[in-house]
């Protein structure tokens, strides 16, 4: 079995914050100066450009080392079936190659991302636990 460089923690963490943005929707509210309570707290499902989950995942993903980066790309593509285990060494070669300063924004441009990167991590035979509720460090 080949080396991870990045935590089954970290990309559990990921995976959970995944998750909260895919649920994300076009501005639902049009009404969006109303009170809260009244719209039934319905622009917390907003996306909007200044989203609060987008940017902890940015900035998670913008802390990690190089190597913990390049690793979750080629999880992400391992889980999309870009490839199998077997062929890990060259799904991260071509992650470091393809590297480019945006991580994170290319992560966040991948609709089924939480799905993968838990796949990812099965192909590995890890478990992501799905109980987490604060970050790690």
């Amino acid at each position: 079995m080949p080396d991870l460089t990045i935590s089954p923690d970290k990309v559990g963490f990921l995976i959970e914050k995944s998750r909260e943005f895919d649920v994300k929707e076009a501005l639902p509210d049009p009404d969006s100066g109303s009170n809260a309570s009244d719209d039934r707290m319905i622009d917390v499902l907003a996306d909007t450009t200044d989203d609060p989950v987008a940017q902890e995942i940015v900035g998670f993903i913008n802390a990690l080392s190089v190597d913990e980066q390049i690793d979750l790309v080629a999880l992400m593509r391992l889980g999309r079936g870009d490839g199998g285990i077997e062929e890990w060494q060259s799904l991260r070669r071509e992650a470091a190659e393809g590297r480019n300063g945006r991580t994170a924004s290319y992560l966040l441009g991948e609709p089924l991302l939480s799905d993968f990167l838990a796949e990812g991590l099965d192909e590995f035979g890890l478990s992501w636990g799905d109980e987490r509720i604060t970050p790690v460090n």
